[in-house]
């Protein structure tokens, strides 16, 4: 008896019982069905925060303005200035720092013939779109000369830009922000969500001059909201963040007792502890789907044995006209593996319709690699062996007169 022969007898057997067959190899869909769609959604979460990492730049501090009290109330972080452009000029000139981009913001109303659209107005310097990993999609950006001289020129996001202009190029055109007319340089690429979950295309940038003494105004002259650090390896990440406190600490005149008057932190080491709970949270889902797995493949072994009870006249008859222990094992295990390869397929494609609908209905992030649909069918085809050969092993065992003895 070849091997051609033996899967026909397998599917045969299947065949005769096909709600029982059916009912067993629901399991095994449910099971993989959930692999996938939780690998999936782990996957999308990863992705998605990589992405955010990538638009962020890289090797990055961020340094805000400290606490303060008064009258016995605390306020938080970035409630009172003490930062300025002066203290970023200072910081650039230490010998592992790329680049600073100092930084003020504040809500503006911005509006172009009939359309109008309010967002956020952000005051940089042009090293602020290299630290920060812009692209520009159209246009310029402004220059130093532009930003020495307060230039009125502006770089719109794509959503503000999209917003004021609808299909029209915006390079050129002039807009009023706040009453003042200023010429837009450029449009920026876009980059999503941040890892706060906020829009960063829906924003709008103009010279740090310009914002400081035309727009935004300032009781405490140069002061900035904060700044972003460019460090030039990641290596020097902690030695840069020990050279900037202690530089800060005396240009503040802060006494060895005070507390920093600033804040530094590390957006490379938290978008790094980010991306791996992200990777630890999608192995979970997928190790807990899992589970399914496992309970299906114990119906597998628990159908198989009563299948190899209910059939132990039939395979004493095979054994007598011929068929030998590795015959009935290999038809058995067979019977097993096609239960979970015809399981492990329809639960694939019913995994691929839940992350699709899960993508659609909730807005979801879910990526599907071929590694994953690799691996839940795997995973199917071993539960199938592992669980089959039990029950093959104890039929193929059966002794020929004993098996056609069984009532």
């Amino acid at each position: 008896m070849n091997l051609l022969t033996i899967i026909g007898e397998a599917t045969r057997a299947l065949q005769t019982n096909r709600l029982r067959t059916a009912l067993t190899m629901l399991g095994m869909v449910i099971g993989v069905a959930a692999v996938v769609l939780m690998l999936a959604i782990g996957q999308g979460a990863q992705t998605s925060i990589n992405s955010a990492i990538a638009s962020m730049g890289s090797h990055l501090l961020i340094i805000m303005p400290g606490a303060t009290s008064s009258g016995g109330v605390r306020w938080g972080i970035g409630s009172v200035k003490t930062l300025t452009v002066q203290d970023a000029e200072a910081i650039a000139e230490l010998p592992m720092i790329e680049a600073t981009a100092p930084i003020v913001s504040g809500a503006a109303q911005l509006n172009y013939g009939a359309n109008n659209w309010s967002t956020v107005l952000t005051g940089v310097t042009p090293d602020y779109f290299s630290v920060n990993n812009w692209q520009i999609a159209s246009g310029t950006l402004f220059s130093e000369g532009e930003l020495r001289s307060g230039a009125r020129v502006v770089i719109l996001g794509k959503i503000t830009a999209d917003n004021l202009f609808d299909m029209e190029d915006p390079a050129g055109k002039i807009i009023r922000i706040s009453n003042q007319p200023f010429t837009v340089a450029g449009v920026l690429a876009a980059k999503g969500q941040s890892m706060t979950g906020r829009d960063q295309d829906d924003n709008v940038f103009i010279p740090l001059t310009t914002a400081q003494r035309q727009i935004i105004g300032n009781q405490f002259p140069g002061s900035i909201n904060f700044m972003t650090v460019q460090v030039k390896s990641e290596n020097d990440m902690e030695t840069a963040e020990a050279e900037i406190t202690h530089l800060l600490r005396q240009r503040h005149r802060i006494s060895q007792h005070m507390e920093n008057d600033f804040t530094v932190r590390n957006l490379t080491a938290l978008a790094s502890v980010a991306s791996s709970t992200a990777k630890i949270m999608g192995w979970m889902l997928g190790a807990i789907a899992s589970v399914s797995l496992l309970v299906g493949g114990i119906g597998i072994m628990n159908i198989m044995l009563v299948s190899v009870t209910e059939r132990t006249r039939e395979i004493g008859i095979r054994m007598a006209i011929g068929a030998n222990q590795r015959m009935i094992l290999t038809q058995f295990l067979l019977e097993s593996l096609m239960i979970c390869i015809l399981g492990g397929l329809t639960g694939i494609a019913l995994g691929i319709g839940g992350a699709w609908l899960a993508s659609q209905i909730a807005g979801i992030d879910v990526v599907i690699t071929a590694g994953t649909l690799a691996l839940a069918f795997s995973f199917a085809s071993f539960t199938g062996v592992f669980f089959g050969l039990y029950p093959a092993r104890k039929a193929a065992a059966l002794k020929p007169v004993e098996a056609l003895r069984h009532e």
